[in-house]
């Protein structure tokens, strides 16, 4: 059974690195930890109407953070970098 497209995709990231890529045609998205890449190119193409040629994830590990003296990490987490065919345009507002 697939998951919905909103339970796949957390937000779209706008950061430094993610905007150097949009020439390329290429989006970056913050997803669900567990999701496969089959899932977010359903979730990407369902939510923004265009056609996804690849999907690229990385797993990014959580650093150590502390709060006072006590030492903790922050969750591991999974970005995706997508790319669209030709043609294809997500609309994002910088």
């Amino acid at each position: 059974m697939s998951r919905p497209a909103a339970v796949v995709l957390r937000t779209m990231l706008r950061t430094e690195k993610g905007t150097s890529v949009l020439g390329q045609r290429k989006y970056l998205f913050a997803v669900d930890y567990q999701s496969t890449k089959s899932e977010i190119k359903r979730a990407v193409e369902e939510l923004f109407k265009v056609k996804v040629t690849k999907v690229s994830t990385a797993i990014l590990a959580g650093k150590p953070r502390r709060v006072g003296a006590h030492w903790g990490y922050r969750p591991e987490w999974k970005k995706a970098y997508v790319t669209l065919g030709s043609g294809s345009k997500i609309e994002v507002a910088l």
